[in-house]
């Protein structure tokens, strides 16, 4: 009877030729996908709950307020306060902010802005009507209150 011999010849080596271009468009998929967060809220957020929530279509068109007491208040006060970005505004600081958001929109947008309010539910309903009326001085007509699910 013969006797077969196995070449062993084959190399088990793993092609890496294209690894690096894999690896660079994942990188470029997760750095361009990947959504960083705008602002840092500084107040405490206790959000009420709402009976009915209607998602927004454009959120280049929204501009947040987040109003409640300073997580610092030995730095910031223990009184409600109104933060506009990263930065703390007074009452009469709404108006230079909306029209700050306003000059980042194109033209025909700018009528449409859209300022979300987030107000701690332990607020005042005085600080809140202060900025309404700020609002309407800019003609920033269009109001939105922040809310979250109700929990049935």
């Amino acid at each position: 009877m013969a006797k077969f011999k196995k070449k062993s010849n084959t190399s088990q080596d793993i092609p890496t030729a294209a690894l690096p271009d894999i690896i660079f468009m994942l990188l470029f998929f997760f750095m361009v996908t990947t959504v960083l967060r705008e602002s840092t809220i500084m107040v405490k957020q206790s959000i009420p709950k709402a009976t009915q929530l209607r998602k927004l279509s454009q959120k280049k068109l929204v501009s947040y307020l987040y109003v409640g007491k300073p997580n610092d208040p030995k730095k910031f006060g223990a009184e409600p306060r109104i933060q506009a970005n990263d930065a703390f505004i007074e009452v009469d600081g709404i108006i230079q902010f909306i029209e700050e958001e306003k000059g980042k929109l194109a033209e025909n947008e700018k009528d449409q802005i859209t300022i979300s309010i987030k107000v701690d539910d332990e607020t005042k309903m005085g600080i809140v009507a202060d900025i309404q009326e700020k609002m309407r001085d800019v003609n920033a007509r269009k109001l939105m209150y922040a809310a979250s699910k109700r929990a049935d």
